[in-house]
């Protein structure tokens, strides 16, 4: 075999992506395995999308190349959207990207403002793929601790005390994965002046703010956030298109521009029925989000049922499609505990470990799971 290269090194394979190998097997050996470790939405998109899909593929220039900046109709469809739902001002023609998926965002603006040897402060717990790119782009991963007790916030006043000389690039990501934990507005303007103060680019990944979060907000909506901000977003869970892979990032026309110029070297552009598609998405009324809302709050109701039997304990206010819950007394770890109920009750969590060192003593629950598999999880713990 052709040796790989020596980034290849520097990563392991996607945790869940082993992982559910694992529950695959145990499901084709006959066990009755509930799944509910990963986020991805198991509801419709609504018929209007299915119906704008449709309609696409008759159009003349359906299957074609597009653009690589997405359709005008696109760009001025999540400007509207921005602006609509949290406040922003973003130029549709120089600060509006669409991308295919806010995950292939990440690695967009890795390459496009890191160089080997720069580092980036990357929360823990957090989002893993954060310090996969980084390692990948041939920077330096640098964890700041978000921890319960500053209700998984980062201390900015303690980072400031230490030599943040060679970080480029901050990640965030409010309402926070995995904990739910939300930022006010005054929180966000925070990072923006810690951003500015140290010369960092920050970066907001935000695709959950409409997920049982009566207060959405964007960190760009800080004044003069723009500077030194940048803020995905992602159709993947508020529209329960996670398979489609369409996100977006909005910032200057400065740094949308360099994030472009890697863009249109790695791909040739989104297929044109998705982003008609994504343009009745974000054209959603208000019963929309609330009758997501309705279904998220009642399978939370029994996730929350489900933690309680187990002796877990957890935040009740948090956003998000996900319940973080901390294990009961006595438990030995993370792994170690969501192994026991896969084994013994067949029911498959995400360990907090996944997401960091901090998410030790930690486990994620989905919302992602029909209420009569819950109530059959909670039954299992009966048993």
């Amino acid at each position: 075999m052709i040796p790989v290269a020596n980034r290849l090194h520097t990563v392991e394979e996607y945790y869940f992506s082993r992982k559910l190998r694992e529950v695959r097997e145990l499901a084709a050996q006959g066990k009755p395995i509930i799944n509910m470790g990963i986020g991805s939405p198991d509801l419709p998109p609504s018929p209007e999308v299915i119906s704008s899909l449709q309609e696409a593929m008759s159009a003349v220039s359906a299957h074609q190349y597009q653009s690589y900046q997405g359709l005008p109709e696109l760009r001025t469809a999540i400007s509207g959207f921005y602006n609509r739902m949290f406040g922003v001002q973003a130029d549709p023609g120089t600060e509006v990207l669409p991308l295919m998926g806010s995950k292939e965002g990440i690695m967009h603006i890795s390459m496009a403002f890191l160089n080997e040897g720069d580092e980036v402060l990357i929360p823990d717990p957090g989002y893993p793929t954060y310090t996969s790119v980084s390692k990948l782009v041939g920077a330096i991963p640098r964890k700041y601790h978000l921890t319960e007790a500053n209700n998984w916030l980062p201390d900015l006043n303690g980072l400031e005390k230490e030599d943040l000389s060679r970080v480029k690039l901050m990640w965030v990501n409010y309402p926070h994965m995995p904990t739910g934990a939300k930022a006010s507005e005054e929180q966000l303007a925070d990072l923006i002046g810690f951003a500015k103060r140290n010369d960092i680019l920050v970066i907001n990944d935000n695709p959950y703010s409409f997920v049982l979060n009566d207060q959405p907000t964007s960190l760009l909506k800080v004044e003069g956030a723009k500077a030194v901000a940048l803020e995905l977003n992602s159709l993947s869970k508020t529209f329960n298109m996670a398979g489609w892979r369409i996100g977006m990032v909005l910032g200057s026309s400065e740094h949308i521009n360099a994030i472009l110029k890697v863009k249109s070297n790695m791909d040739s552009g989104m297929f044109y029925g998705l982003q008609k598609g994504a343009i009745s998405a974000l054209g959603s009324s208000a019963s929309w989000y609330a009758g997501q809302d309705r279904i998220y709050t009642s399978r939370r109701s029994l996730i929350f049922e489900l933690a309680d039997r187990l002796g877990c304990t957890y935040d009740s206010s948090a956003a998000g499609m996900f319940v973080w819950a901390k294990l009961p007394t006595g438990a030995a770890s993370s792994e170690s505990y969501i192994d026991e109920l896969l084994y013994d009750k067949h029911l498959f969590v995400a360990p907090g470990t996944v997401f960091g060192n901090n998410g030790e003593g930690f486990i994620r629950f989905s919302l992602c799971v029909k209420e009569p598999k819950i109530e059959e999880a909670i039954n299992r713990i009966n048993s």
